[in-house]
């Protein structure tokens, strides 16, 4: 089947699931949204949020760009463009949202090219735009080098794709309206993370400063094989670190 009618076909089956078996869904959604959740996930076509959660349309608002990141909060009338703070500042302020979900995921391709790119060239090509954007995680990648020196890559790669989770995290709270809601119970941040290898899903614990399980592997053999001490642990110096 060529692949536009396979994409058709899939319209059409969700034409059949929700306006012909579940038409009250869309008769509730066309009036507005209000989801509960803001998730902010990676671009890869892996990875699709609405897919690993069995979301149906309405529940989840959904960011999406490369490697998951936040960038901190910047000055909206410099002139310069943002996509993601503005989907933030909307979900917050207009939707009301309750929790914001960065979820992160392994085998990230953006956070492969964080890694790959030498650790103090801060110069960029004409129209690159991937590395400037990359460099957001530029302290989860700092981190990682200075705690995991003699690591394997993988193990790095692994450790970095969790602290850049982290550093999205500090970045939200960089938001004033983010901040404010959060500070008056109206909010929570979470930083999950979609173990693509083992078909687990973990979530960040402050108190055990570790990603600890959500949903655990279908069966025992698909768990990853990792020490605890392969991934990073963060002091308060680290932290800092993470969020400058």
């Amino acid at each position: 089947m060529h692949e536009i009618e396979r994409l058709l076909k899939g319209f059409e089956r969700f034409q059949r699931r929700y306006f012909e078996a579940r038409p009250e869904l869309f008769d509730a959604l066309r009036t507005g949204q209000k989801p509960q959740t803001l998730l902010i996930g990676c671009s890869d076509s892996r990875v699709d949020p609405g897919l690993l959660l069995g979301c149906d349309p309405g529940e989840l608002f959904t960011v999406r760009n490369v490697a998951n990141l936040v960038p901190p909060c910047g000055d909206g009338a410099s002139g310069r463009l943002h996509g993601v703070s503005a989907a933030i500042q909307f979900a917050v302020e207009q939707l009301h949202v309750v929790r914001i979900i960065v979820m992160g995921h392994a085998g990230c391709g953006g956070i492969r090219a964080l890694l790959a790119h030498p650790q103090n060239d801060d110069t960029n090509a004409p129209q690159d735009f991937i590395g400037p954007w990359v460099r957001i995680a530029g302290p989860a990648r700092r981190m990682v080098e200075q705690t995991l020196p003699n690591a394997s890559p993988a193990e790095r790669q692994r450790a970095c794709e969790q602290a850049a989770i982290l550093v999205s995290l500090r970045n939200l709270e960089s938001f004033p309206f983010v901040r404010e809601a959060c500070e008056r119970g109206a909010l929570t941040l979470h930083g999950w993370y979609f173990d693509l290898q083992a078909g687990a899903l973990l979530a960040y614990s402050e108190r055990a400063d570790d990603f600890l399980p959500l949903v655990c592997p279908l069966t025992p053999e698909a768990r990853p094989h990792r020490q605890p001490s392969n991934r990073p642990s963060i002091d308060s110096g680290q932290a800092e670190m993470l969020g400058s």
